[in-house]
């Protein structure tokens, strides 16, 4: 009798928006001077490496295993990365990255973190969302192909939608507007394949930037991702959890879904004082120092291969 052994591998993906993530060093091409020692956040040296070391706890925790894949939103370009990557808690983690150099104004990118022994990416390039009419430039969208250690190909895509500053009506079109932009990337690559898109969308599970890619076939599978220590959501505003960040998938890759969730370690949340129950413990509260991680919680994706 002929017996076949499968053996399957476990694929880990993290995404974080890290919350301003910025170095203490001015860039003259960008708005960044908020973001240094005699800016108006006071932003020290001590204060990003607090910064760095808590986002790479942060990332530790968020898993029994260390990730294999982190999708970063609002980082400040490659310096911050070489430092997260090479001096924080994660320097012996080994992970290699890459980031985007976008146009945003601020200068926040987004990036991705990767564990050369289990993804090897094959090549990469960075999606520019041209501004529509009363549209401030946004980051630049990440798109990286790769190998994983079964030797299957995944496509990955980092995306930070535009904010809802100034109304969410008023804004909707400019994440619609990077809706349709992912959605023709996706259907160049096509649909069969194994994609992921990871990111803070800017936009809720219902909103319609994500009901238009739903329609298209991509599915969100953290929709109903919770937390282990009572996180229903990876953000908190006014009292009411609600996911602004979100994974999706192809239907080739959401079938690979083994389990997603919520990081959500006791030491990322916070007693929410004026609503009630618990909240991100962020690094800032308006223009005040607070020292926590982030406003957002990690969320995780663990795909079977």
């Amino acid at each position: 009798m002929l017996l076949t052994l499968i053996i399957s591998t476990l694929l880990t993906l993290v995404e974080l928006n890290c919350e301003n993530l910025f170095d203490t060093r001015h860039d003259p091409s960008k708005q960044d001077l908020e973001f240094l020692p005699d800016g108006s956040r006071h932003w020290t040296p001590y204060k990003y490496w607090e910064k760095l070391n808590a986002v790479g706890k942060a990332l530790l925790a968020s898993s029994d295993e260390l990730p294999d894949l982190v999708a970063l939103c609002e980082v400040e370009g490659d310096t911050v990365l070489h430092d997260l990557t090479r001096r924080s808690l994660l320097r012996n983690a080994g992970y290699s990255y890459l980031v985007t150099e976008s146009p945003d104004v601020r200068g926040i990118d987004v990036a991705l973190l990767y564990r050369p022994v289990r993804f090897r990416p094959l090549c990469y390039d960075y999606l520019t969302v041209p501004p529509l009419p009363g549209m401030r430039p946004t980051r630049d969208i990440l798109y990286v192909k790769g190998r994983v250690v079964s030797g299957d190909t995944l496509h990955l895509f980092v995306v930070h939608a535009p904010s809802r500053y100034g109304g969410e009506l008023p804004t909707r079109s400019h994440r619609l507007h990077v809706a349709e932009t992912l959605k023709a990337a996706v259907d160049s690559i096509g649909m069969s394949h194994n994609i992921v898109i990871a990111g803070d969308f800017n936009d809720y599970a219902d909103s319609p930037s994500l009901r238009y890619l739903s329609t298209h076939r991509l599915r969100n599978v953290t929709r109903q991702a919770k937390g282990r220590h009572g996180a229903r959501a990876t953000y908190r505003y006014e009292g009411l959890w609600a996911s602004i960040d979100h994974i999706l998938a192809t239907p080739s890759m959401a079938r690979r879904v083994a389990e997603v969730y919520i990081g959500d370690a006791p030491f990322l949340l916070e007693t929410d004082e004026e609503y009630g129950g618990q909240k991100p413990f962020r690094t800032f509260s308006g223009f005040r120092y607070h020292g926590g991680t982030s406003d957002h919680l990690p969320l995780v994706a663990r795909f079977r291969f």
